[in-house]
């Protein structure tokens, strides 16, 4: 058993709380079942999914020291289910820590920013961590396998990484960038079967999709076709901007690439609280554009 509640400062993201809601809600279900304590930054502000940088270096910084401010106001980590704010806040605060002794004028910089607009400074003391490792590492997998009251036996998921979640940062690998066994370690602990594929840890095209359409969507067929051609019966990513492409845009990847794909997205959380008994509606499994019926028929739900 968990020997003590594992508490963390939330930070949710955008697209959780808009097109992909129901990894807000799914995140909600998981952690509450778990007995995982999560303290909401409703103040935080988008990480800029690192379009910010593109026009200042200082801007992306400044926007995200404050909202590490905000969880080291409450001395804890700042957790997120989101592999893309998870690798822009991450690479933040490696950049921070590493300037406080390199480059401290720059963080005094930053400081001096946040205080014009009355917030807390950035003090380098806490770490920014993926719900997925979150469980992996500090709940750990034996302890979801004894919380499992439906074991998704017979269910062949394909992991869709990404690549932040991945690639993010330096210091705070906790899987071979290359070859990361976490998400088929997850599966197994629930009882399902990892579907192993060429595009797994590759990137699912989104950052293409505002001005290479065509291309964006070829991409995301490719690994689609990809994980159906070795067995797979749904993909599961731990980020909703993948998922924006995998699932909400797969009617018109299929049109892009001329076949029918159909092949079902969750999100991480969506699948572990499956396999805890919790129900299909309160996952928001109805709100996905590609049906996740043939998920839950296979799983006899």
């Amino acid at each position: 058993m968990v020997s003590q509640t594992l508490k963390y400062a939330y930070f949710p993201g955008c697209v959780a709380q808009g097109a992909c809601r129901e990894l807000y809600q799914s995140t909600q279900a998981l952690t509450q079942a778990l007995g995982i304590e999560l303290i909401e930054l409703k103040k935080a502000a988008c990480c800029g999914s690192g379009t910010f940088k593109e026009d200042s270096q200082l801007l992306e910084d400044t926007v995200n020291a404050r909202n590490i401010a905000l969880a080291e106001a409450l001395n804890l980590p700042l957790l997120t289910h989101c592999s893309t704010c998870q690798g822009v806040i991450g690479h933040v605060n490696e950049r921070l820590k590493d300037c406080q002794n390199s480059n401290p004028t720059y963080v005094e910089q930053v400081n001096g920013l946040l205080k014009k607009e009355n917030c807390s400074p950035y003090q380098g003391s806490t770490e920014v961590q993926h719900l997925l490792y979150a469980l992996v590492k500090d709940y750990g997998l034996a302890e979801i396998t004894n919380r499992v009251t439906r074991k998704l036996t017979n269910l062949k998921c394909a992991a869709f990484y990404g690549c932040y979640l991945l690639r993010g940062q330096k210091t705070m690998l906790l899987d071979d960038p290359f070859q990361p066994e976490a998400m088929e370690n997850v599966f197994l602990a629930v009882g399902a079967t990892p579907i192993y594929y060429r595009g797994r840890t590759q990137c699912c095209g989104w950052p293409l999709a505002s001005y290479a359409t065509t291309e964006s969507f070829k991409m995301a067929g490719m690994h689609i076709q990809e994980a159906l051609a070795n067995g797979a019966d749904c993909l599961v990513t731990p980020c909703p901007l993948c998922h924006l492409n995998l699932d909400s845009r797969q009617p018109e990847v299929e049109k892009v690439i001329g076949q029918k794909l159909g092949l079902p997205v969750l999100h991480l959380p969506q699948l572990i609280a499956l396999a805890l008994g919790i129900s299909p509606q309160e996952l928001g499994l109805d709100r996905h554009i590609v049906s996740t019926k043939p998920v839950l028929e296979k799983l006899g739900i």
